[in-house]
Protein backbone atom coordinates (compact mmCIF):
# COMPACT_ATOMS: atom_id res chain seq x y z
CA UNK A 1 0.00 0.00 0.00
CA UNK A 2 1.33 3.41 -0.87
CA UNK A 3 2.19 5.84 1.92
CA UNK A 4 -0.06 8.93 1.97
CA UNK A 5 1.65 12.20 2.78
CA UNK A 6 -0.69 14.91 4.08
CA UNK A 7 0.42 18.50 3.79
CA UNK A 8 -0.68 20.43 6.88
CA UNK A 9 -0.08 24.01 5.71
CA UNK A 10 -3.71 24.96 6.16
CA UNK A 11 -4.92 22.89 9.10
CA UNK A 12 -5.39 26.20 10.91
CA UNK A 13 -8.69 26.40 9.08
CA UNK A 14 -9.86 23.28 10.88
CA UNK A 15 -8.60 24.66 14.18
CA UNK A 16 -10.74 27.73 13.59
CA UNK A 17 -13.79 25.57 12.93
CA UNK A 18 -13.14 23.62 16.10
CA UNK A 19 -12.64 26.76 18.20
CA UNK A 20 -15.83 28.54 17.12
CA UNK A 21 -19.06 26.81 18.18
CA UNK A 22 -21.75 26.68 15.50
CA UNK A 23 -25.06 28.27 16.50
CA UNK A 24 -28.53 28.30 15.06
CA UNK A 25 -30.90 31.03 16.32
CA UNK A 26 -28.69 31.51 19.39
CA UNK A 27 -28.43 27.81 20.25
CA UNK A 28 -25.40 25.57 19.90
CA UNK A 29 -25.74 23.36 16.84
CA UNK A 30 -24.88 19.68 16.93
CA UNK A 31 -21.50 18.81 15.46
CA UNK A 32 -21.78 17.34 11.97
CA UNK A 33 -20.86 13.64 12.37
CA UNK A 34 -19.54 13.64 8.79
CA UNK A 35 -16.54 15.76 9.78
CA UNK A 36 -16.19 15.07 13.52
CA UNK A 37 -14.61 11.81 14.59
CA UNK A 38 -16.16 11.15 18.02
CA UNK A 39 -13.86 8.23 18.71
CA UNK A 40 -10.69 10.29 18.29
CA UNK A 41 -12.22 13.64 19.21
CA UNK A 42 -10.90 15.43 16.11
CA UNK A 43 -12.30 17.06 13.00
CA UNK A 44 -11.42 15.02 9.92
CA UNK A 45 -12.36 14.66 6.26
CA UNK A 46 -10.66 11.28 5.98
CA UNK A 47 -13.86 9.21 5.75
CA UNK A 48 -14.97 10.76 2.48
CA UNK A 49 -11.50 11.28 1.01
CA UNK A 50 -10.17 7.78 1.72
CA UNK A 51 -12.79 6.32 -0.62
CA UNK A 52 -11.35 8.35 -3.54
CA UNK A 53 -7.61 8.08 -2.92
CA UNK A 54 -7.22 4.59 -4.50
CA UNK A 55 -8.61 6.07 -7.75
CA UNK A 56 -5.74 8.58 -8.01
CA UNK A 57 -2.85 7.29 -10.13
CA UNK A 58 0.59 8.34 -11.31
CA UNK A 59 1.00 8.71 -15.09
CA UNK A 60 4.42 8.37 -16.71
CA UNK A 61 4.98 9.33 -20.34
CA UNK A 62 7.83 7.77 -22.30
CA UNK A 63 9.28 8.36 -25.75
CA UNK A 64 11.55 6.24 -27.89
CA UNK A 65 15.23 6.97 -27.30
CA UNK A 66 17.07 8.56 -30.22
CA UNK A 67 20.19 6.51 -29.64
CA UNK A 68 21.27 3.13 -28.29
CA UNK A 69 21.69 2.63 -24.58
CA UNK A 70 22.25 -1.14 -24.27
CA UNK A 71 22.22 -2.13 -27.92
CA UNK A 72 18.59 -1.26 -28.54
CA UNK A 73 16.54 1.88 -28.38
CA UNK A 74 14.73 1.94 -25.04
CA UNK A 75 11.83 4.15 -23.97
CA UNK A 76 12.90 7.12 -21.89
CA UNK A 77 10.75 9.13 -19.54
CA UNK A 78 9.83 12.58 -20.82
CA UNK A 79 7.18 13.63 -18.29
CA UNK A 80 5.25 12.51 -15.25
CA UNK A 81 1.96 13.59 -13.75
CA UNK A 82 -1.18 12.37 -12.10
CA UNK A 83 -4.56 11.06 -13.19
CA UNK A 84 -7.85 9.81 -11.80
CA UNK A 85 -9.94 6.74 -12.62
CA UNK A 86 -13.51 7.74 -13.52
CA UNK A 87 -14.69 4.38 -14.91
CA UNK A 88 -13.29 1.33 -13.11
CA UNK A 89 -15.12 -1.21 -15.28
CA UNK A 90 -13.57 0.16 -18.48
CA UNK A 91 -10.26 1.31 -16.95
CA UNK A 92 -10.79 4.94 -18.02
CA UNK A 93 -8.40 7.55 -16.60
CA UNK A 94 -8.54 11.34 -17.00
CA UNK A 95 -5.30 13.35 -17.00
CA UNK A 96 -3.85 16.47 -18.68
CA UNK A 97 -2.91 16.72 -22.35
CA UNK A 98 0.43 18.27 -21.41
CA UNK A 99 1.23 15.21 -19.27
CA UNK A 100 0.97 12.82 -22.25
CA UNK A 101 1.93 15.18 -25.08
CA UNK A 102 4.77 13.88 -27.25
CA UNK A 103 4.67 10.43 -25.71
CA UNK A 104 4.87 7.08 -27.47
CA UNK A 105 4.22 4.90 -24.43
CA UNK A 106 2.34 5.46 -21.18
CA UNK A 107 2.40 3.67 -17.85
CA UNK A 108 0.03 4.00 -14.92
CA UNK A 109 1.17 3.37 -11.35
CA UNK A 110 -1.78 2.50 -9.08
CA UNK A 111 -2.26 3.37 -5.41
CA UNK A 112 -1.87 -0.32 -4.49
CA UNK A 113 1.53 -0.59 -6.22
CA UNK A 114 0.47 -2.27 -9.47
CA UNK A 115 1.87 -0.94 -12.74
CA UNK A 116 0.09 -1.08 -16.11
CA UNK A 117 0.73 0.03 -19.66
CA UNK A 118 -1.95 2.45 -20.85
CA UNK A 119 -3.51 3.20 -24.22
CA UNK A 120 -4.11 6.81 -25.23
CA UNK A 121 -7.80 7.16 -26.14
CA UNK A 122 -7.60 10.82 -27.15
CA UNK A 123 -6.45 14.33 -26.23
CA UNK A 124 -7.86 17.84 -26.35
CA UNK A 125 -5.36 20.71 -26.31
CA UNK A 126 -8.02 23.40 -25.92
CA UNK A 127 -9.00 22.13 -22.46
CA UNK A 128 -5.68 20.40 -21.68
CA UNK A 129 -7.44 17.08 -21.09
CA UNK A 130 -6.54 13.54 -22.12
CA UNK A 131 -8.12 10.12 -21.69
CA UNK A 132 -6.12 6.94 -21.04
CA UNK A 133 -7.31 3.33 -20.76
CA UNK A 134 -5.83 0.39 -18.89
CA UNK A 135 -6.83 -3.27 -18.81
CA UNK A 136 -7.06 -4.14 -15.13
CA UNK A 137 -9.35 -5.61 -12.49
CA UNK A 138 -9.98 -4.49 -8.93
CA UNK A 139 -9.90 -0.80 -9.78
CA UNK A 140 -11.44 1.98 -7.71
CA UNK A 141 -13.18 4.96 -9.25
CA UNK A 142 -13.94 8.44 -8.02
CA UNK A 143 -17.47 9.77 -7.61
CA UNK A 144 -18.06 12.72 -9.95
CA UNK A 145 -20.24 15.64 -8.87
CA UNK A 146 -21.59 18.69 -10.71
CA UNK A 147 -19.11 21.58 -10.63
CA UNK A 148 -22.00 24.02 -11.20
CA UNK A 149 -22.96 23.64 -7.53
CA UNK A 150 -19.59 24.97 -6.29
CA UNK A 151 -19.31 28.16 -4.25
CA UNK A 152 -16.32 30.33 -3.45
CA UNK A 153 -15.25 29.36 0.05
CA UNK A 154 -15.95 25.64 -0.31
CA UNK A 155 -13.15 23.40 0.91
CA UNK A 156 -11.11 21.71 -1.83
CA UNK A 157 -8.48 18.94 -1.78
CA UNK A 158 -5.83 18.36 -4.45
CA UNK A 159 -4.40 14.85 -4.78
CA UNK A 160 -1.46 13.76 -6.90
CA UNK A 161 2.21 12.85 -7.09
CA UNK A 162 4.11 16.16 -6.88
CA UNK A 163 7.84 16.78 -6.93
CA UNK A 164 8.75 13.09 -7.03
CA UNK A 165 6.81 12.32 -3.84
CA UNK A 166 4.36 9.53 -3.21
CA UNK A 167 0.62 10.26 -3.27
CA UNK A 168 0.08 13.59 -1.54
CA UNK A 169 -3.07 15.36 -0.33
CA UNK A 170 -3.26 19.13 0.15
CA UNK A 171 -6.16 21.24 1.40
CA UNK A 172 -7.44 24.71 0.58
CA UNK A 173 -10.56 26.54 -0.46
CA UNK A 174 -12.13 27.39 -3.77
CA UNK A 175 -10.89 30.95 -4.15
CA UNK A 176 -12.58 31.80 -7.46
CA UNK A 177 -14.82 30.44 -10.20
CA UNK A 178 -15.06 31.10 -13.93
CA UNK A 179 -11.40 32.07 -14.24
CA UNK A 180 -9.79 32.56 -17.67
CA UNK A 181 -6.85 34.31 -19.31
CA UNK A 182 -4.34 31.45 -19.08
CA UNK A 183 -4.16 31.07 -22.87
CA UNK A 184 -6.43 28.10 -23.64
CA UNK A 185 -9.38 28.39 -25.99
CA UNK A 186 -11.96 26.90 -23.63
CA UNK A 187 -11.55 28.39 -20.17
CA UNK A 188 -13.83 28.38 -17.14
CA UNK A 189 -11.41 27.33 -14.43
CA UNK A 190 -11.91 26.61 -10.77
CA UNK A 191 -9.31 28.57 -8.78
CA UNK A 192 -8.03 27.13 -5.52
CA UNK A 193 -5.29 27.80 -2.99
CA UNK A 194 -4.77 24.08 -2.31
CA UNK A 195 -1.06 23.49 -2.95
CA UNK A 196 -0.49 22.20 -6.50
CA UNK A 197 3.04 21.62 -7.78
CA UNK A 198 4.86 19.91 -10.64
CA UNK A 199 3.57 16.35 -10.82
CA UNK A 200 0.07 17.26 -9.64
CA UNK A 201 -1.01 17.97 -13.23
CA UNK A 202 -3.90 15.76 -14.26
CA UNK A 203 -4.79 14.83 -10.70
CA UNK A 204 -8.20 15.38 -9.13
CA UNK A 205 -9.55 18.33 -7.20
CA UNK A 206 -12.00 16.90 -4.67
CA UNK A 207 -14.67 18.38 -2.45
CA UNK A 208 -14.83 17.69 1.30
CA UNK A 209 -16.83 14.49 0.65
CA UNK A 210 -14.15 13.16 -1.70
CA UNK A 211 -16.13 13.76 -4.90
CA UNK A 212 -14.42 14.91 -8.09
CA UNK A 213 -15.05 18.57 -8.93
CA UNK A 214 -12.18 19.27 -11.33
CA UNK A 215 -8.87 18.23 -12.91
CA UNK A 216 -5.80 20.18 -11.75
CA UNK A 217 -4.11 21.70 -14.78
CA UNK A 218 -1.94 24.74 -14.00
CA UNK A 219 -0.59 27.15 -11.39
CA UNK A 220 0.07 30.87 -11.38
CA UNK A 221 3.58 31.51 -10.11
CA UNK A 222 5.32 34.75 -9.24
CA UNK A 223 8.41 33.70 -11.16
CA UNK A 224 10.10 31.15 -8.94
CA UNK A 225 8.23 28.25 -10.52
CA UNK A 226 6.79 27.06 -7.21
CA UNK A 227 3.34 27.21 -5.71
CA UNK A 228 2.14 30.70 -4.78
CA UNK A 229 -1.30 29.63 -3.62
CA UNK A 230 -3.13 30.04 -6.94
CA UNK A 231 -3.94 26.93 -8.93
CA UNK A 232 -6.51 26.15 -11.61
CA UNK A 233 -8.63 23.10 -12.37
CA UNK A 234 -10.87 22.21 -15.31
CA UNK A 235 -14.40 21.81 -13.86
CA UNK A 236 -16.25 18.52 -14.23
CA UNK A 237 -18.88 20.25 -16.36
CA UNK A 238 -16.28 20.63 -19.12
CA UNK A 239 -14.33 17.48 -18.28
CA UNK A 240 -17.34 15.19 -18.75
CA UNK A 241 -18.23 16.71 -22.12
CA UNK A 242 -14.68 16.39 -23.43
CA UNK A 243 -14.03 12.92 -22.00
CA UNK A 244 -17.29 11.51 -23.37
CA UNK A 245 -16.53 12.82 -26.87
CA UNK A 246 -12.99 11.47 -26.78
CA UNK A 247 -14.29 8.07 -25.71
CA UNK A 248 -16.99 8.01 -28.37
CA UNK A 249 -15.17 9.48 -31.38
CA UNK A 250 -11.54 10.13 -30.41
CA UNK A 251 -11.92 13.87 -30.97
CA UNK A 252 -13.86 16.86 -29.65
CA UNK A 253 -16.29 18.76 -31.85
CA UNK A 254 -17.07 22.20 -30.50
CA UNK A 255 -19.93 24.57 -30.93
CA UNK A 256 -19.62 28.04 -32.41
CA UNK A 257 -21.84 31.06 -32.99
CA UNK A 258 -19.70 33.30 -35.18
CA UNK A 259 -19.22 35.94 -32.48
CA UNK A 260 -15.58 36.98 -31.96
CA UNK A 261 -15.26 38.02 -28.33
CA UNK A 262 -12.89 39.90 -26.07
CA UNK A 263 -12.99 40.39 -22.31
CA UNK A 264 -14.30 43.52 -20.66
CA UNK A 265 -11.88 45.20 -18.26
CA UNK A 266 -11.69 48.52 -16.42
CA UNK A 267 -10.00 50.35 -19.31
CA UNK A 268 -12.47 49.12 -21.89
CA UNK A 269 -15.40 49.73 -19.55
CA UNK A 270 -14.40 53.41 -19.30
CA UNK A 271 -14.20 53.68 -23.09
CA UNK A 272 -17.76 52.33 -23.32
CA UNK A 273 -18.95 54.61 -20.52
CA UNK A 274 -19.91 51.60 -18.40
CA UNK A 275 -19.83 51.10 -14.65
CA UNK A 276 -19.24 47.34 -14.87
CA UNK A 277 -15.98 45.50 -15.47
CA UNK A 278 -17.28 41.98 -16.06
CA UNK A 279 -18.59 40.85 -19.40
CA UNK A 280 -17.61 39.89 -22.94
CA UNK A 281 -17.22 42.43 -25.73
CA UNK A 282 -18.40 41.50 -29.22
CA UNK A 283 -15.37 42.44 -31.33
CA UNK A 284 -16.89 41.26 -34.59
CA UNK A 285 -19.60 39.02 -36.03
CA UNK A 286 -18.96 36.59 -38.88
CA UNK A 287 -21.26 37.12 -41.88
CA UNK A 288 -24.06 34.55 -42.13
CA UNK A 289 -23.41 33.25 -38.63
CA UNK A 290 -25.77 32.45 -35.78
CA UNK A 291 -24.57 35.56 -33.95
CA UNK A 292 -25.52 37.73 -36.94
CA UNK A 293 -28.94 36.05 -37.10
CA UNK A 294 -29.38 36.79 -33.38
CA UNK A 295 -28.81 40.49 -34.08
CA UNK A 296 -25.53 40.89 -32.19
CA UNK A 297 -23.28 43.73 -33.33
CA UNK A 298 -19.75 44.89 -32.75
CA UNK A 299 -19.53 46.72 -29.42
CA UNK A 300 -22.32 44.81 -27.70
CA UNK A 301 -21.46 43.76 -24.14
CA UNK A 302 -22.65 40.28 -23.19
CA UNK A 303 -23.52 40.04 -19.48
CA UNK A 304 -25.38 36.72 -19.13
CA UNK A 305 -25.54 33.48 -21.13
CA UNK A 306 -27.68 30.44 -20.42
CA UNK A 307 -28.67 32.02 -17.08
CA UNK A 308 -25.01 32.36 -16.06
CA UNK A 309 -23.30 35.64 -15.22
CA UNK A 310 -20.45 36.34 -17.65
CA UNK A 311 -17.08 37.15 -16.09
CA UNK A 312 -15.19 37.45 -19.37
CA UNK A 313 -14.93 35.99 -22.86
CA UNK A 314 -13.80 32.66 -21.40
CA UNK A 315 -17.19 32.18 -19.73
CA UNK A 316 -18.96 32.51 -23.08
CA UNK A 317 -16.46 30.36 -24.99
CA UNK A 318 -16.71 27.62 -22.38
CA UNK A 319 -20.51 27.62 -22.45
CA UNK A 320 -20.71 27.57 -26.25
CA UNK A 321 -17.80 25.16 -26.63
CA UNK A 322 -19.47 22.39 -24.63
CA UNK A 323 -22.98 22.85 -26.03
CA UNK A 324 -24.30 20.43 -28.63
CA UNK A 325 -25.05 21.86 -32.10
CA UNK A 326 -28.61 23.14 -32.21
CA UNK A 327 -28.62 24.19 -28.56
CA UNK A 328 -30.31 27.55 -28.00
CA UNK A 329 -28.61 29.82 -25.46
CA UNK A 330 -30.42 32.82 -24.01
CA UNK A 331 -28.16 35.88 -23.97
CA UNK A 332 -28.44 39.23 -22.18
CA UNK A 333 -26.39 42.11 -23.57
CA UNK A 334 -25.90 45.87 -23.34
CA UNK A 335 -25.94 48.15 -26.39
CA UNK A 336 -25.36 51.85 -25.78
CA UNK A 337 -26.23 51.26 -22.13
CA UNK A 338 -29.59 49.67 -22.93
CA UNK A 339 -30.22 46.03 -22.01
CA UNK A 340 -31.29 43.64 -24.75
CA UNK A 341 -32.06 39.93 -24.99
CA UNK A 342 -31.60 37.43 -27.78
CA UNK A 343 -31.02 33.73 -28.43
CA UNK A 344 -27.86 32.24 -29.90
CA UNK A 345 -28.09 28.91 -31.70
CA UNK A 346 -24.95 26.81 -31.39
CA UNK A 347 -23.53 25.71 -34.73
CA UNK A 348 -21.32 22.73 -35.46
CA UNK A 349 -17.64 23.50 -35.83
CA UNK A 350 -14.16 22.16 -35.41
CA UNK A 351 -11.63 24.15 -33.42
CA UNK A 352 -9.57 26.53 -35.54
CA UNK A 353 -6.39 28.34 -34.70
CA UNK A 354 -7.72 31.55 -36.24
CA UNK A 355 -11.14 33.22 -35.97
CA UNK A 356 -11.74 35.66 -38.84
CA UNK A 357 -14.59 38.16 -38.90
CA UNK A 358 -15.43 41.01 -41.23
CA UNK A 359 -13.30 43.50 -39.28
CA UNK A 360 -11.32 41.54 -36.67
CA UNK A 361 -9.01 38.52 -36.58
CA UNK A 362 -8.09 36.59 -33.44
CA UNK A 363 -5.20 34.15 -33.67
CA UNK A 364 -2.85 32.66 -31.06
CA UNK A 365 -4.17 35.08 -28.46
CA UNK A 366 -3.73 38.28 -30.52
CA UNK A 367 -6.71 40.38 -31.63
CA UNK A 368 -5.95 42.31 -34.83
CA UNK A 369 -7.86 44.99 -36.71
CA UNK A 370 -7.10 46.48 -40.12
CA UNK A 371 -6.30 50.22 -39.94
CA UNK A 372 -4.90 52.90 -42.21
CA UNK A 373 -1.34 52.13 -41.11
CA UNK A 374 -1.65 48.34 -41.40
CA UNK A 375 -2.75 45.36 -39.31
CA UNK A 376 -2.84 46.66 -35.75
CA UNK A 377 -2.86 44.48 -32.63
CA UNK A 378 -5.43 45.95 -30.26
CA UNK A 379 -5.52 43.24 -27.57
CA UNK A 380 -3.34 40.36 -26.38
CA UNK A 381 -4.78 37.58 -24.23
CA UNK A 382 -2.83 36.97 -21.04
CA UNK A 383 -0.95 33.66 -20.99
CA UNK A 384 -1.38 33.11 -24.74
CA UNK A 385 1.29 32.35 -27.32
CA UNK A 386 1.21 35.99 -28.40
CA UNK A 387 1.63 37.25 -24.83
CA UNK A 388 4.46 34.83 -24.07
CA UNK A 389 6.28 35.95 -27.23
CA UNK A 390 6.07 39.61 -26.22
CA UNK A 391 3.54 40.85 -28.78
CA UNK A 392 1.93 44.06 -27.52
CA UNK A 393 -1.20 46.08 -28.17
CA UNK A 394 -0.31 48.80 -30.69
CA UNK A 395 2.11 46.63 -32.65
CA UNK A 396 1.59 46.74 -36.42
CA UNK A 397 2.18 43.37 -38.09
CA UNK A 398 4.16 43.76 -41.33
CA UNK A 399 5.11 40.20 -42.27
CA UNK A 400 4.88 36.55 -41.21
CA UNK A 401 7.85 34.30 -41.92
CA UNK A 402 9.27 37.09 -44.13
CA UNK A 403 6.10 37.23 -46.27
CA UNK A 404 4.36 40.57 -46.24
CA UNK A 405 0.73 40.55 -45.04
CA UNK A 406 -1.57 43.45 -45.82
CA UNK A 407 -5.04 42.02 -45.14
CA UNK A 408 -6.74 40.12 -42.32
CA UNK A 409 -7.40 37.16 -44.60
CA UNK A 410 -3.71 36.98 -45.56
CA UNK A 411 -2.71 37.15 -41.91
CA UNK A 412 -5.23 34.44 -41.08
CA UNK A 413 -3.81 32.11 -43.71
CA UNK A 414 -0.28 32.77 -42.47
CA UNK A 415 -1.16 31.99 -38.84
CA UNK A 416 -3.37 28.96 -39.49
CA UNK A 417 -2.05 25.58 -38.41
CA UNK A 418 0.55 24.44 -35.91
CA UNK A 419 4.21 25.36 -35.75
CA UNK A 420 6.39 28.38 -35.10
CA UNK A 421 5.72 31.71 -36.81
CA UNK A 422 8.13 34.69 -37.02
CA UNK A 423 6.35 38.04 -37.11
CA UNK A 424 8.01 41.31 -38.09
CA UNK A 425 6.18 44.17 -36.36
CA UNK A 426 6.38 47.94 -36.25
CA UNK A 427 6.56 49.27 -32.69
CA UNK A 428 7.11 52.99 -32.86
CA UNK A 429 10.54 53.49 -34.41
CA UNK A 430 11.53 49.88 -33.73
CA UNK A 431 10.92 46.77 -35.85
CA UNK A 432 11.29 43.78 -33.50
CA UNK A 433 10.80 40.17 -34.59
CA UNK A 434 8.27 38.22 -32.54
CA UNK A 435 8.38 34.41 -32.55
CA UNK A 436 5.07 32.69 -31.88
CA UNK A 437 5.28 29.08 -30.71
Amino acid sequence: MRRLMIRASQWSALALVAAVPLTVAGHAAAQDPTFFDNQRGVFSFATGLEQSLPAVVQVTTLAQSSGPSSGDNEPRQISSGSGVIVDAAQGIIITNNHVVEGGGKFTVDLFDGRLFDATLVGTDKATDLAVLKIEATGLAQVEVTDSESLRTGDLAFAVGYPLGLDQTLTMGVISGLGRSGMGDRIEDYIQTDAAVNSGNSGGPLLDSRGRLIGINTSILSGGGGGNDGIAFAVPTRIMLYVANQLRETGEVRRGKTGAILGSLNATRARSFGLRIVRGAVVEDVAPGSSAEAAGLKRGDILTRIHDRAISNAGTVNATIGVAAPGTELAVVYLRDGVEGRTTLTVEDSTTKDVALGAEVLIGRGASVRAASDGLVVFAVEGGSSAANAGLMAGDVIRSVDERRVSSLSALGQALEGEGRRRLSVQRGAETPTITLE
